[in-house]
């Protein structure tokens, strides 16, 4: 159902700034926006659908006096396997502190010691303890509650709840609105918003994969749409999979946080070894890629994996990870006696579309932020934590850039009808959709190979020939941009390993960029190859 909140008369006839996407880069840059007009168009009600809700870590920032900027950029470039971009990766860790402080000011509840100093942990990868959470493991739940307060109580912003966005209008090289379906998207009609500036800030591609911790909404759709409006995409290849999934067969499946081998928690398989140790000096403190393919190999071999959290946790899991709790007791599992079944995950894309320092993408007037962008400070391998710590940074500088490039508000007709068609949005997988959501599991997922990718390419392109709808259209683009990437990287680095090509190489030791006729014109190619060879 469509809910308008808030309309104020300043609203009448505006649609100056559109963000698509109610999610942690979404709120915040319309809140660092005010008291300019902004438009927010999400598709779930505020605050589901949003993988920023679900984030149970926290945010990395270098807040403790042991720490320091140096130390963050030196951790965040080890984990990005040779190919962050460092100049946006060190602005990125230096503006952290001040955004921690303005979501302070937004009524964020950071745990605090008995003297009201910020209490900071450990993760993967992370060489000093600056992860700053909200009662263990609720900081994604917390932050976004306490910004949606925020902008409910700021009159600038409207929310337009159940708009599912499918396009992206362009003049030339301008962006001149969006087009969406409300109701959740189950409405046959179609609605257009007239925008100079839009923020996409539509979420990630975790639910392109049969097993995700992502929630449904993250299907890729905002990246293949910008992609067919032209945007330039920037290493699609690098999925991260998170290696502790709790494997009870849901979708998607419970998150079980990194934060709980960083408080001592270890991995095991059925006899009980703890196969971390064999694999790397760090153990399960190991990069997520190195400990996912660890979890992934004693799965495919039958072993299983589990975490052992009784001795490192025991009695306390209750009161220091509710979260992972509750979901284990769902599962009838109880973590202060049993071990917990895992399973490596599609979690994170450090992949997106390619923006500057300002968020600013290829086409002018088209902003992104959050998990949809690529910023570069990721590299390879995102380190843990410094996602949300993305959004922000970012958020806020495309807030100052659009500020200082659209000084003046300018009136637009009130949104007005698109047309109306069939394609109508469900929660549920399509035939269609489980068939891409398993081939990319199979093939494009934590492990990789030139065979299982021609199969994948080829039925991506299948797919297409037999596709009408738009929004799976947007889907099938986001999946075939990965999928060509990823045949064309022949090496492993960071989230993206081929079994083919095992090791890292110097001549691809650098970002990726491409182009949705590019990625086309290699799907092409690779089809006819195969079909040639067979």
């Amino acid at each position: 159902m469509l809910v308008d909140h808030f309309r104020p008369q300043s609203f009448n006839g505006i649609d100056d700034i559109v963000v698509v996407g109610g999610g942690l880069a979404g709120l915040f840059c319309a809140l660092k926006l005010a008291p300019r007009p902004v438009t927010v168009l999400t598709a779930a009600p505020i605050g589901q659908g949003s993988s920023s809700a679900w984030a149970q870590g926290g945010i990395a920032a270098a807040m403790s006096t042991e720490d320091t900027f140096g130390k963050h950029l030196a951790d965040t470039l080890s984990a990005g396997a040779g190919i962050v971009d460092t100049k946006m990766a060190k602005l990125m860790v230096e503006e952290g502190p001040d955004r921690i402080l303005d979501l302070l000011s937004y009524g964020v509840p950071f745990d605090r010691d008995l003297e009201g100093h910020l209490m900071l942990s450990r993760e993967a990868a992370h060489s000093e303890r600056r992860i700053v959470r909200v009662k263990g493991d609720t900081a994604g739940k917390a932050i976004m509650e306490a910004l949606i307060a925020a902008v409910r109580n700021t009159p600038s912003i409207r929310i337009m709840e159940g708009h599912v966005v499918e396009e992206i209008l362009t003049e030339g090289r301008f962006v001149t609105g969006v087009i969406s379906r409300p109701d959740g998207g189950r409405s046959k009609k179609r609605v257009a918003f007239a925008a100079r500036a839009i923020v996409l800030s539509s979420g990630g591609i975790g639910h392109l994969y049969a097993v995700t911790t992502n929630p449904v909404q993250a299907q890729g759709a905002g990246l293949g749409m910008a992609a067919r409006a032209g945007a330039l995409i920037a290493d699609a290849e690098f999925v991260q999979f998170h290696p502790t999934a709790l494997a009870v067969a849901k979708d998607p499946a419970p998150l079980a946080t990194e934060a709980l081998r960083g408080e001592g928690a270890v991995l095991v398989n059925s006899a009980g070894h703890r196969f971390m140790t064999d694999l790397h000096k760090d153990a399960e403190l190991a990069p997520r890629d190195i400990v996912a393919r660890g979890v992934f190999a004693e799965v495919q071999a039958g072993r299983g994996a589990f975490l052992d959290c009784r001795t490192a946790i025991g009695a306390h899991f209750a009161d220091a990870f509710p979260t992972v709790h509750a979901a284990c007791l769902a599962a009838g599992i109880d973590p202060v006696k049993d071990l917990i079944p895992v399973v490596p995950a599609a979690h994170y894309h450090m992949g997106g579309v390619l923006t500057d320092a300002d968020g600013r993408t290829s086409i002018d007037g088209l902003w992104a932020a959050g998990e949809v962008a690529s910023t570069g400070v990721h590299g390879a391998n995102r380190l843990a934590s410094n996602s949300l710590l993305e959004a922000v940074v970012f958020a806020g500088r495309i807030a100052d850039s659009i500020k200082g490039m659209l000084p003046e508000s300018r009136l637009h007709q009130w949104a007005g009808q698109a047309g109306e068609n069939d394609d109508l949005y469900t929660e549920a997988d399509s035939p269609a959709m489980g068939e891409l959501r398993r081939l990319m599991y199979a093939h494009a997922g934590v492990i990789r190979n030139r065979e299982g990718l021609a199969t994948l390419i080829s039925a991506i392109r299948m797919m297409e020939t037999d596709n009408g709808r738009v929004r799976f259209g947007n889907i099938l683009a986001s999946a075939k941009l990965i999928a060509t990437a990823a045949w064309q990287r022949l090496e492993s680095r960071g989230g993206h390993f081929r079994a083919d090509y095992p090791h890292a190489e110097e001549n691809f030791r650098h970002r990726t960029y491409t182009s949705l006729a590019e990625a086309d014109r290699i799907a092409a190619e690779v089809t006819l190859s195969e079909t040639v060879s067979a």
